[in-house]
């Protein structure tokens, strides 16, 4: 079966209580299975930004984007697939070693450019950060060396040089709205 492809959605929200649930369950709702989630206030702190990865064909991004748009509390919703951003998520992993691996342990992190955050008697924890894929290629290699755990956030995406979210070329739910009473 074809793998469908992976869309990171940045959706600027009022901060305000039960708007993540609302949002969680309009894609829950459409049988969508959210990959990843990050929420935090932006520099407005009466805005928040969740930031989502989902799979799933563009036809029915642009439907769940029509709905978000609908919602009272959001702001602006963008789909990163739609210009040059950069993506990155953060890794915890905590990793058994000894001394016929400490060695190999150290050299991924050095391999990686990630950091020993903690060090205890045979366990360390090992902070990554990148892209998904990086830090899909560092548990590869770390794996057979004993992980005991993985905290992984979700992505944070901003697009490149000057272009903002918040000037993004998506339609506001001032222009969603106007959509809909002309057609």
């Amino acid at each position: 079966m074809k793998e469908m492809p992976k869309h990171t959605i940045s959706i600027l929200v009022e901060n305000e209580f039960g708007v993540l649930s609302r949002v969680a369950g309009m894609f829950s709702g459409r049988g969508y299975n959210i990959e990843s989630l990050s929420v935090a206030e932006t520099l407005d702190p009466s805005v928040s930004r969740i930031t989502l990865t989902v799979r799933g064909d563009t036809s029915v991004l642009v439907q769940v984007t029509k709905q978000l748009h609908k919602m009272v509390s959001v702001i602006r919703v963008v789909d990163f697939g739609q210009g040059e951003s950069v993506e990155r998520e953060l890794a915890l992993v905590k990793v058994a070693f000894n001394e016929a691996t400490r060695a190999e342990v150290m050299n991924i992190v050095n391999i990686f450019r990630a950091k020993v955050v903690d060090v205890g008697a045979g366990v360390c924890i090992i902070e990554t950060t990148g892209a998904e894929d990086k830090i899909n290629a560092m548990v590869r290699l770390l794996r057979p060396l004993g992980i005991m755990e993985i905290a992984r956030t979700g992505s944070a995406a901003l697009y490149r040089a000057e272009r903002l979210l918040a000037e993004a070329q998506e339609p506001t739910r001032a222009d969603a709205s106007s959509d809909e009473n002309a057609a």
